[in-house]
């Protein structure tokens, strides 16, 4: 009697990818901060309405943490993260996914209004297995900057280490069953998880190039009451620097050369305020110092420092800044008035020849 053979449709990556992902023991797990915390940071990072940390199970979608979506799960066949895992090595960004063949989903927020523009980064196991991806979404067809892409595959590495630490702690439970003294390795774990997510509070303040505080983290130290009490304690001043004839070193010598002129200018400011003084890259080539209980006087001469300092960078050409510098008192002047007054200074700086401290007289105290 001769046997016929039969055929079997087992999809044998899918299988690996599913053993993969409940390996982490994560689905349907209880919220965690650590994981709300990435997705907050990537709506203001990207700038988007709706995010998510989504996990591809076998016939569904779930959200470790979302934004903007108002439920746990969808079914994967509305999933756009699914087509996002097919090519695990790059990030998928849709501009419209009405006008995208790869997308027949319709996604909607939790008011049930469509969503259009889709990015994911696909999130990877150990060994490349692709789980699920961290991903913005919008109403309207759009793109992400370099900056903002760049940002979501760092959110994205950091959501990996929390699912590496998370699978480390399962496996502890599983041996502190055997072993009681494995308890201790788990309660580092814990710290590890912390710090790791403390680092990533701490980098998402700063800004990549200069390493310098952003602009974004100004405005949530003075969100912040101590941080105010601190400002209002005594008379402060503020310096607003800005790189002479930038966009013509841009336009000369490129832009990588243009970035080496930031860091070094981000640099000898760093170096010229106290450990008290506050340093931001406030825009392109603008920086902001704000020197706490500092007369205008004082202020001067940092500024001037500053300026000196600029000008004896080892970089490949001569470069200068032009600064604008003003006081404040607590109880007269808001933050934005002293500002406005060193900005008004700045361009002062900068009508007068450039390569030089101006200080708002008006504003001594």
């Amino acid at each position: 009697m001769k046997l016929q053979a039969v055929e079997i449709d087992i999809d044998l990556p899918e299988i690996e990818r599913q053993m993969a992902l409940d390996g982490y023991a994560i689905l349907d797990s209880d919220p965690e901060q650590a994981y709300d915390d990435i997705v907050q940071l990537a709506c203001t990072i990207c700038e988007a309405p709706v995010a998510s940390v989504t996990l591809i199970d076998r016939d569904r979608q779930w959200f470790k943490a979302s934004a903007g979506f108002g439920v746990r799960e969808t079914p994967r066949s509305e999933a756009v993260c699914d087509v996002a895992i097919r090519t695990p090595e790059r990030m998928l960004e849709v501009p419209d996914l009405e006008q995208d063949a790869r997308t027949p989903m319709r996604p909607v927020d939790a008011s049930g209004q469509a969503l259009r523009f889709y990015a994911g980064m696909p999130l990877l196991s150990p060994d490349g297995y692709p789980l699920g991806t961290v991903c913005v979404l919008d109403y309207a067809p759009r793109a992400l900057t370099p900056a903002q892409r760049q940002a979501l595959v760092a959110l994205t590495r950091q959501v990996q280490h929390l699912l590496a630490l998370r699978r480390y702690v399962v496996q502890q439970r599983d041996l502190l069953q055997q072993r009681l003294a494995d308890a201790e390795r788990l309660e580092h774990a814990r710290a590890d998880l912390q710090r790791r997510h403390d680092d990533l509070q701490r980098t998402a303040a700063r800004d990549p190039l200069t390493g310098l505080l952003n602009r974004a983290a100004l405005e949530q130290m003075r969100k912040r009451p101590e941080a105010m009490r601190k400002l209002e304690a005594a008379g402060y001043a503020l310096a607003v620097v800005d790189v002479d004839h930038f966009k013509k070193v841009n336009d000369r010598h490129g832009h990588l050369i243009g970035d080496e002129v930031l860091r070094a200018v981000a640099a000898v400011i760093a170096s010229s305020v106290r450990d008290g003084d506050i340093a931001v890259r406030y825009g392109g080539e603008e920086f902001l110092v704000v020197l706490l209980a500092t007369s205008l006087s004082a202020a001067f001469e940092v500024a001037e420092r500053i300026r000196e300092n600029v000008t004896l960078a080892p970089l490949p050409f001569p470069v200068s800044v032009s600064i604008g510098v003003a006081a404040g008192e607590p109880k007269r002047d808001t933050p934005e008035q002293v500002f406005e007054l060193a900005d008004q200074a700045l361009y002062q700086a900068k009508a007068g020849g450039r390569n030089r401290v101006v200080a708002d007289e008006t504003s001594r105290f």
